[in-house]
């Protein structure tokens, strides 16, 4: 086990900005991989599988990072900050929705009680 983090940000473009918004998704790439605990960070579209036919948004991030420390100052960055201000959060943005969810791979208690 380990204290990396994985993170998958998933984006809804609206409606005819997909193509602008992986374009926007892939500029930060380059900065954002030289971040300290930065080990993966790529923006990825969906594609068609009989095999894969989950629901998801059609533009994610995979990303890992070394530890949630890494993760999270990542977040706090300007560009990344100024990333959801402006495409995101502003009314004329190019993202309908997103979702940014982070993983472990260490094991939790599963055996511990369920909320009802």
């Amino acid at each position: 086990m380990s204290k990396k983090v994985y993170c998958v940000a998933q984006f809804l473009p609206k409606e005819g900005k997909d193509a602008e918004l992986f374009r926007v998704l892939q500029s930060l790439e380059p900065n954002t991989l030289r971040e300290d605990g930065c080990l993966q960070y790529i923006v990825t579209r969906q594609i068609s599988s009989p095999f894969a036919e989950g629901k998801s948004f059609p533009i994610a991030f995979n990303e890992i990072w070394a530890d949630l420390p890494s993760f999270e100052a990542h977040c706090q960055r300007a560009e990344i900050a100024q990333f959801f201000e402006r495409y995101c959060l502003a009314e004329d943005g190019l993202a309908a929705d997103w979702n940014v969810c982070i993983y472990s791979d260490e094991p939790a208690n599963f055996d511990a009680p369920k909320l009802a």
